[in-house]
């Protein structure tokens, strides 16, 4: 299957949904990757993780890039080199989910998550977030916030990328709700209140049975 969704997340950001149809060689068939991404290929076990790997390089082809233009640094967070006489890397996140592959390509720092709805996620809530936010919802719709934390939590660690970070006590969402697609958290690294706090903007949507959540980092902290 093409392209199956753009979503246009600021001026500058976009959001790229592929969803996974096809099988694994008709995939590897229509990409090109370096020996280092043949060999990680390789030794992944699943199937599923293969085709969602592979899927990246088709939004990354989609988008006028390739695997060659995707690199990581020593923490392990992809960039992709810049194109035509700019000289600024591209911002990018990449996450995969089952049946879906997903990248944000920006100008600022971004952070992505992609999910699956699963009642594992609500079972688990207490472990990462503040359940208080979960009170006076149905089941469906707890399930949906457990998993939009879970997300915000999961893409501040992918803009931040720090070993040590805890989603329960250093990254704080405030309470939202679900149909404003949009919510506000912070990462706190220290108990003092005047250092290492970071506020992040973030929005969220869904597709299908799938939660989205992207990160942005706040000019003003």
């Amino acid at each position: 299957m093409p392209l199956h969704k753009v979503v246009y997340l600021s001026n500058n950001t976009k959001l790229y949904l592929w969803k996974i149809t096809e099988d694994y060689d008709t995939l590897f068939s229509q990409v090109k990757l370096k020996d280092s991404s043949l060999a990680r290929l390789e030794t992944m076990k699943s199937e599923s993780h293969q085709k969602g790997f592979l899927a990246v390089r088709m939004l990354l082809q989609h988008n006028d890039y390739s695997d060659f233009d995707l690199f990581y640094d020593e923490f392990g967070k992809p960039h992709l080199k810049p194109q035509g006489c700019s000289i600024k890397d591209v911002e990018i996140s990449i996450s995969h989910s089952n049946d879906f592959s997903a990248i944000a390509i920006s100008d600022s720092k971004v952070g992505l998550d992609l999910e699956q709805l699963k009642e594992k996620t609500l079972r688990i809530a207490p472990r990462f977030m503040n359940v208080s936010h979960l009170e006076n919802l149905s089941e469906e719709e707890k399930i949906k916030k457990a998993t939009v934390v879970w997300g915000i939590k999961e893409s501040i660690f992918k803009i931040k990328n720090e070993k040590g970070i805890s989603f329960p006590n250093h990254i704080f969402e405030d309470d939202f709700s679900f149909e404003d697609k949009k919510a506000t958290a912070t990462l706190k690294l220290n108990d003092n209140p005047e250092v290492s706090r970071e506020k992040f903007q973030i929005q969220f949507d869904s597709v299908e049975d799938y939660i989205f959540v992207c990160a942005f980092q706040s000019i003003n902290n």
